[in-house]
């Protein structure tokens, strides 16, 4: 007995479905095609970020333990845009110094007293405060355009369900306009109409993984400037209380 020969998917079959799509449902399509690139753009983009930080972490804590004053590191700075310890490390230097001349300016600092001032208990909480504004400013970054990878994940399948609904709906109601109704009526408008479904999850499943994936880099690096807030202050302790 002769096989009958399967169609190929690509070649008759889903792009055949989308010939034959409707009005409503191809307005589905066309919404669900500008999350997923929206979404596609971000992926990469956030990937790109996140990568240059993990390299430009390393190397700036590297330069930062190696380096025997802090005003080395700040000037030093300005190659390390791409981590947000640097951000962290400018706002701490400048409040540092900020400290430093108001209480020059309060005591005045004179020939038989060549140090430089100590820092009191407030000083050294207003550096705490301006690593924890600096922080906070940096997570705002990385946060960025994570609320779109997340309503892509979220809305897409009801997106695509939607236009599913209204493609079934409007197969049965073409169906009971029919003298006799057999499957073979049907499976066509059936078919037509869960196209919007598979593209609902074709957008939203890459979203899901991209959006754990950065979240979980997004709690990393906030440990990692935890970490290294800590490590200024207690230099700042050491060194100038």
């Amino acid at each position: 007995m002769q096989e009958t020969p399967v169609e190929s998917p690509f070649g008759g079959g889903y792009l055949s479905l989308l010939a034959t799509t409707g009005p409503f449902a191809l307005v589905i399509l066309g919404l669900l095609l500008f999350f997923s690139l929206l979404s596609w753009t971000i992926i990469f983009r956030k990937w790109l970020t996140f990568r240059a930080i993990e390299h430009q972490s390393g190397s700036f804590l590297a330069m930062f333990h190696k380096s025997a004053r802090l005003s080395e590191v700040s000037a030093a700075c300005e190659h390390f845009h791409g981590t947000p310890l640097s951000g962290l490390f400018t706002a701490a230097y400048q409040e540092l110094n900020a400290q430093l001349h108001a209480l020059q300016a309060k005591e005045g600092t004179s020939s038989s007293n060549p140090g430089h001032p100590v820092l009191k208990e407030k000083n050294v909480a207003s550096i705490q405060r301006s690593l924890m504004r600096a922080s906070a400013a940096e997570l705002s970054v990385l946060e960025r355009s994570m609320s779109w990878l997340a309503t892509t994940a979220s809305a897409t399948p009801f997106i695509g369900l939607l236009g599913t609904v209204v493609g079934i709906m409007s197969a049965f109601q073409g169906l009971g306009l029919e003298k006799t109704a057999s499957i073979q009526a049907v499976a066509p408008g059936i078919a037509d109409a869960l196209v919007t479904t598979a593209a609902g999850l074709f957008a939203a499943i890459p979203a899901v993984i991209a959006f754990n994936q950065f979240v979980h880099r997004i709690k990393n690096i906030g440990s990692q400037m935890d970490d290294f807030s800590s490590e200024f202050i207690n230099l700042v302790e050491r060194s100038f209380t």
